[in-house]
């Protein structure tokens, strides 16, 4: 999934790149949506919240708001924390995801882009020698 063109590659086309860019926002999607289901399946389970419940606390943790209701045992809070943890990986994870394409593209095309200087640069020495 993750195979980039190498440095000496030229760049993909835009239509490949835009695949690449619309696959990694499927992958983003999916893992927020597996997060998503952690987080209900374990509210439900632990802190014994009704599923719509348990869907607003996940989404709030996921989204960086906080958990709204109350907890009232340790089996809960001891969830909730390590799901918060989660969140917060699970966060920096999509973002990754997402950007990877766009820094790439930037990345290789500003390679690119030095490599025909440095070329310029070294015919225009040769020349000179001459």
């Amino acid at each position: 999934m993750f195979h980039y063109e190498h440095k000496d590659k030229p760049l993909i086309p835009k239509k490949k790149y835009y695949r690449r860019l619309l696959n990694n926002t499927l992958l983003a999607f999916t893992i927020i949506l597996g997060s998503l289901g952690i987080g209900v399946s374990g509210y439900m389970t632990f802190a014994h919240f009704s599923f719509v419940d348990a869907l607003l606390n996940a989404s709030m943790l996921l989204g960086g708001m906080g958990p709204v209701d109350t907890l009232t045992n340790d089996a809960s809070k001891y969830f909730a924390s390590v799901y918060s943890l989660f969140c917060g990986i699970t966060f920096l994870t999509t973002v990754a995801v997402l950007l990877a394409p766009v820094l790439h593209r930037i990345m290789h095309r500003f390679h690119i882009e030095t490599e025909e200087e440095e070329e310029e640069e070294k015919k225009t020495v040769k020349r000179k020698k001459q």
